[in-house]
């Protein structure tokens, strides 16, 4: 990335993007480890952004409180500050070995995120734990044939994506939000599936308890969690095998020409 484009200028341009699409503040550091980077976005708070490169970490850092040190909790804060330690760049010069004699081993990661030294790697694997959709309309509505209809798109689509990713739900909620910004949700625990039939059953169901207020709607949401990894297991007294067959075949169409190729019968 620095090489041909530059981290800085990328970072740069999606905090922009997020601001200009969605009017949150973000803020954002950037630098040569994680340690840096997560103190550099404190710095930045609430809606800037830092880029301290490697030749100034230290300088940068030596200056904060070691409040801001990762690691040194309100125990260790008040040991240090006991010992007259309570900038940065007391820590820094300090020798490790007394470091790690007041410390133990937490004294040598501690003396090293002072000096900016983390060598613990970046991953990006991480285990969802939910999946939504939401709509809002153009205009608010009542109408429920619609609302029902959409409810059903969102659920089907969600379901294709559960199949897709192996997984199963055991939590399904519905969300509304009314004209005047009111939400509320429900949600309802049930046997683990990632059947299109069960799930919106489900959701028509709870949607119909959610909305009691008789108000204009402004968004309505279908959300799954309590997600683990599994493939589905057909139920002995209600499922079929040709309905598991009838299963693949849909996702086999939806892979082969897009995920909308095939849909339900509204």
């Amino acid at each position: 990335m620095d090489r041909f484009f530059g981290c800085y200028k990328w970072s740069h341009q999606l905090r922009d993007t997020i601001i200009r699409e969605t009017g949150l503040p973000v803020s954002f550091g950037l630098s040569a480890n994680k340690t840096v980077a997560k103190v550099a976005t404190g710095e930045a708070k609430p809606n800037g952004e830092l880029f301290v490169q490697h030749n100034r970490v230290m300088p940068f850092l030596a200056p904060l409180s070691i409040r801001k040190i990762p690691m040194i909790g309100e125990k260790t804060y008040i040991n240090l500050r006991n010992l007259g330690i309570d900038k940065v760049r007391v820590l820094q010069q300090m020798p490790l070995e007394m470091m790690e004699k007041l410390l133990g081993q937490n004294g040598i990661m501690i003396w090293k995120k002072a000096r900016g030294i983390d060598e613990t790697p970046v991953y990006n694997q991480w285990e969802q734990k939910s999946m939504s959709s939401e709509h809002t309309f153009e205009q608010d509505t009542t109408d429920i044939r619609q609302i029902e209809k959409l409810i059903t798109k969102m659920v089907e689509e969600l379901c294709y994506d559960l199949r897709s990713s192996n997984k199963l739900t055991a939590c399904i909620t519905i969300k509304i939000r009314y004209s005047n910004f009111d939400t509320h949700s429900l949600q309802k625990k049930i046997p683990y599936t990632a059947f299109d039939h069960v799930l919106i059953h489900i959701a028509r169901e709870l949607f119909h308890k959610l909305y009691t207020r008789r108000m204009l709607i402004r968004l309505v949401g279908v959300r799954f969690s309590h997600l683990v990894n599994g493939a589905q297991q057909l139920n002995m007294f209600e499922d079929t095998a040709e309905l598991a067959n009838l299963y693949q075949t849909i996702d086999h169409i939806k892979r082969r020409f897009g995920r909308y190729a095939i849909q339900r019968a509204r």
